[in-house]
């Protein structure tokens, strides 16, 4: 395999876009890609002892609630996905949420984040930006009780807009 080629998945060798024709990196240019609605959906849990998901649910973790904190932590690191992961595009987005569910299965914490843009490229990446830091402010916010949760299947579910077109993973 030579520089800038690659596989994905299941699928035929392509050229890596954000490698150039020397191996290098390089950011790739979206100039005369046509805007369009762009939504990604991303998702990831949170697993703990049953005790530490009831102290969340009960509001009783010394550092406040964890909850709202995550969810605003996600919202906030949806905004400054480009300034982390060194090859994405700054983007204007116009939505981000982070949705967290108290899960008796996992046991746990399910986190659910969607972005949405009107641009030139997707909004994948600050999806799943969204719930990775969600995931890392509930672990920082309940970790004196616990030291032995799980951040665990953090993935994309679905993609909708762009060239690749909608795609379903869940």
């Amino acid at each position: 395999m030579s520089a800038g080629e690659g596989y994905n998945l299941g699928m035929p060798k392509t050229k890596l876009t954000h490698v150039d024709e020397f191996g290098k990196a390089q950011m790739v240019d979206v100039g005369s890609k046509p805007d369009n609605e762009r939504i990604a959906i991303a998702r990831g849990e949170v697993k703990m002892l049953p005790e530490t998901l009831d102290l969340i649910r009960k509001g009783a973790i010394k550092k406040g609630d964890v909850l709202t904190i995550a969810k605003i932590a996600g919202i906030c690191a949806a905004k400054k996905t480009s300034e982390l992961i060194p090859l994405c595009h700054p983007i204007f987005l116009t939505k981000v949420d982070v949705d967290l569910e108290l899960s008796e299965s996992i046991p746990g914490v399910m986190i659910t984040a969607s972005a949405r843009t009107i641009g030139k490229t997707g909004v994948e990446m600050e999806a799943l930006t969204a719930v990775s830091v969600a995931a890392l402010t509930i672990y920082d916010m309940a970790k004196a009780v616990e030291k032995t949760m799980r951040i665990q299947n953090i993935r994309l579910v679905e993609k909708h807009g762009g060239v690749s077109g909608d795609i379903a993973n869940e």
